[in-house]
Formats: C-alpha cells, structure tokens, sequence
C-alpha cells in the first residue's frame, strides 16, 4: 500500500477517535435516559473524557518518545478499541465513565502519533496537506459520525455506537500492522521544557485564547442535542438533520478560516469569527421558537466557530516558530481542557439557571477570548513599532 494511502487510513483513524470523542453530545439524552442519570451528570463524560486527554496525551508522549511509531499507534488503537467496547458492556454510569478514561489515554496517543506518522510518510513539500488530511478525519467526525450516531442510538440504543467504532476500529488496527512501516521515534522533548514556553507573555495569551474560544463553544455544544430537542422542540428526526447541517457548516468554517487568514491575516479573521460566534449563540436563544432561525443560527454558529481552528493553529506556530511542534502540543491538550472546562460550566448552568442559559455563558467565554486576542494583537503591533 502507498504511503499515500496510509495517510487516508490514518485519516479514518482520526475520524473514529474524533467520532467517539464529540458523539456524547449527540446522544447525550439517551445515554441520561438509559443510565438514569441527569443530562447534567451524562455531561461530565465529556468533562472526563476531554480532561485526561489533555493531562494523559502530553506524559504519554513524553514516555514513548523513542517507540518505534507504528508499534505506539497500533497499541494505542487497542487501547482505545477497548474502551469502546467497555462502554457496551458495562453496566453502570460510574463504569462507563472508567471506559471513557481508558479510550481517552488510547485516543490522544493515537491523534498524536497519527499525525507524526503523517509529517514522516508524506512526499517532500507535502508534509503540511498530509497533516490537513488527517485532521479532516478528525473535522468529519462532526459532520458524518456524529449525525450517524444519533440515528444508531435512536434505532438500535446508543450502546451500538461504540461496538461499532470498536468493530471499525479493530479492522483498523489489523490493517495499520500490515501496512505502516516500522518508524524510529524522536528525540524526547522534557515536560519541563514544553512548559517553560507558558512564561512568555504572548504564548499564555495564546493560548488563553484557544482555552476561551474552545471553552464558550464546548458550554453550549455539550448540551446541543437536549437543547434542541427540549428548548428548540425539534423532532428526533430534524435533530439529526441539524446535526448534520452543524457539521458540515464546520467544514466550510475550517476551509474559510483558512483562507481570511493567508488574505486579511491572522487577528482579522479570529476576530471577526469569534464576534459572529458570540453574536449567533446570543440570537440562538432568542429564536428558538422558530425552526428555519435556529437551523440558519446553528450553521452560522458552526461556521464562525472552526473558522478560528486553523487561524488559532497557525497564530500559535507563529508566536514561537522555532518551537512549532511543541506549541501544537500545548495547544492540543489546551483544546482538550478547554472542552472538558466548559462541559462542567456547561453542566452548572443547565443545574443551577436553565438548560436555555448555555448559550449565553458560551457567549461569555467567547467573548473573553476576544479581548485576549486583542491584547495579542496590540503586543504584537507594539513590537513591530518598537522593532
């Protein structure tokens, strides 16, 4: 098999870890349901979820640097394959929220690696749209797995969701030992070493601004599906629908991000999508009464949302060029916490104020993100004066 070819198989890899890592809030109701727990406690699978892979992926990696590469990803795979089919066969909430540790430690290695493996086999001059490929597996997570899963739950119980990224996964798994050729690890880069970059002024407003972005979006996109079902009094069959229609408004978003970027520039276009972010979740609440407003909010929401993916990857790469690679790390277990953050706040206010409210501290987080991306942007502008 062409290397070529592996880097698409890597990409369906990244697609079922990203489709075991969003698909809880697709079907965040039934596993309530089932498991009788709240909507609330259902969400902290998220919370956990998001948490060790942020905490867990960086030690991990740090621990296996020197692994042969292929030997990590398959291992990490069956890791992560287990925990997924932990999910179906165990029978109570605390359980499942065992099995959902052990896919995270599998799942951050697995992207990891996955992506390294990507950079290695690629063509020369092709490293960077190898990596892009791989991450749009984890992007059609949003935009296939997801929507797929709450039909699959809905049929056949969600249970069935993760047998069959279990079952996905272990034919992956067999074709990757077959096929990816055995690849030297790298030299290991010391935690302390990754985490001394957090004193520079411009890296911690970075990052701070992936934490809020990612946060706000995570608090109401937690809750997405009980809120449409319970405060937009969407039908089982249209949630599905809207489902679909976020994800791939999240695609475009990526693609356009992207693009705002290389012609108007990095501060621009985060921005103006994260204003456009904090204003749709703002009218979402508003217009919940009205089908055809929340299915255009949801899109234009989704769109503005991941338009500031890849312009946060490349701000980050940019403030610190010669320490890309760990500035990506910091940045993928920042995500990771971001999420896990706003899966708990998420939960307070659905507790504590109403399950309509998320959208509003989602707004607020956001908009914290804003004002650190404008402090960025003047530090930057006042060094170029200075310069």
């Amino acid at each position: 098999m062409s290397n070529t070819w592996n880097i698409y198989l890597l990409a369906i890899v990244s697609f079922l870890v990203g489709t075991s890592d969003y698909i809880i809030s697709g079907i965040l109701d039934k596993i309530a349901d089932a498991m009788g727990v709240t909507v609330v406690a259902a969400g902290q699978l998220i919370t956990v979820f998001s948490f060790v892979y942020a905490i867990g992926t960086p030690i991990l990696m740090a621990l296996t640097a020197r692994a042969d590469r292929r030997t990590l990803l398959v291992a990490a795979l069956g890791v992560f394959v287990a925990g997924n089919l932990l999910s179906f066969f165990l029978p109570s909430f605390g359980l499942l929220m065992v099995a959902r540790i052990i896919m995270a430690l599998g799942a951050g290695v697995v992207v990891v690696t996955a992506l390294s493996l990507a950079a290695k086999m690629a063509p020369p001059g092709k490293q960077a749209s190898s990596i892009a490929t791989v991450v749009m597996g984890f992007t059609t997570s949003l935009i296939i797995g997801v929507p797929l899963g709450r039909v699959i739950a809905a049929a056949y119980g969600w249970e069935y969701v993760f047998v069959g990224i279990a079952l996905a996964g272990l034919v992956a798994l067999a074709v990757l030992f077959l096929t990816i050729p055995q690849m030297e690890g790298d030299a290991p880069v010391p935690l302390g070493k990754q985490f001394a970059l957090l004193k520079k002024t411009k890296v911690a407003l970075g990052l701070s601004i992936t934490f809020f972005w990612l946060g706000g979006y995570s608090i109401a996109y937690t809750y997405l599906s009980p809120y449409l079902l319970d405060v937009a009094g969407m039908s089982e069959q249209l949630l599905s629908t809207a489902l679909l229609a976020f994800g791939i408004a999240s695609l475009v978003g990526s693609k356009a991000g992207g693009y705002s970027a290389d012609k108007w520039g990095v501060s621009f276009t985060l921005i103006v999508g994260m204003i456009l972010h904090v204003v749709s979740l703002l009218l979402l609440s508003i217009a919940a009464p009205s089908t055809t407003a929340v299915f255009v909010l949801l899109i234009v929401w989704s769109f503005s949302a991941w338009s500031s993916g890849p312009t946060q990857q490349y701000n980050l790469v940019t403030l610190n060029p010669e320490s890309s690679g760990v500035m990506l790390s910091l940045n993928q277990s920042m995500m990771q916490l971001s999420m896990s953050a706003g899966a708990a706040i998420g939960g307070i206010a659905v507790g504590n104020v109403s399950l309509s409210s998320i959208t509003w501290f989602g707004a607020l987080g956001v908009a914290i993100a804003i004002a650190a991306s404008l402090k960025l942007s003047r530090l930057s502008l006042q060094k170029k004066v200075a310069g």
